[in-house]
């Protein structure tokens, strides 16, 4: 009777084990997103595929709001500059992929991650 408690608590730890192991691989090399989408008080500004970004460039966005000042390179974007008073946009630093996006309240800038193309 011992035995097979044994066994079967070799299987479920051997399969915990190999279902533990896919999911690291799946995550690791998921595809994540390659495609800046910046919007203002919730309107699209405009969409960056970062992939096919060859040389860093900065965009300045001037609204009522507000200024922000967004650095785009090849596979990253971030807000370099802003006007609102605490800067948290800018704190964030780099975004290369999905995740937590980049927010400027005061200025209602929100830069997130799509997938991996524009859609025509």
């Amino acid at each position: 009777m011992k035995n097979n408690k044994t066994k079967i608590l070799i299987i479920v730890l051997a399969a915990f084990c190999v279902l533990c192991v896919a999911v690291f691989f799946a995550l690791k090399y998921m595809p994540s997103g390659s495609v800046a989408v910046i919007t203002v008080d919730g309107e699209e500004y405009e969409r960056i595929d970062l992939q096919s970004v060859k040389e860093a460039y900065d965009l300045e966005i001037s609204t009522k709001y507000g200024t922000n000042v967004v650095h785009v390179e090849p596979g990253a974007i971030s807000v370099s500059s802003a006007s609102c008073p605490d800067h948290v946009c800018v704190k964030q630093g780099k975004m290369t992929g999905g995740g937590i996006p980049i927010v400027c309240m005061p200025n209602r800038l929100v830069i997130k991650m799509e997938g991996s193309g524009i859609d025509g």
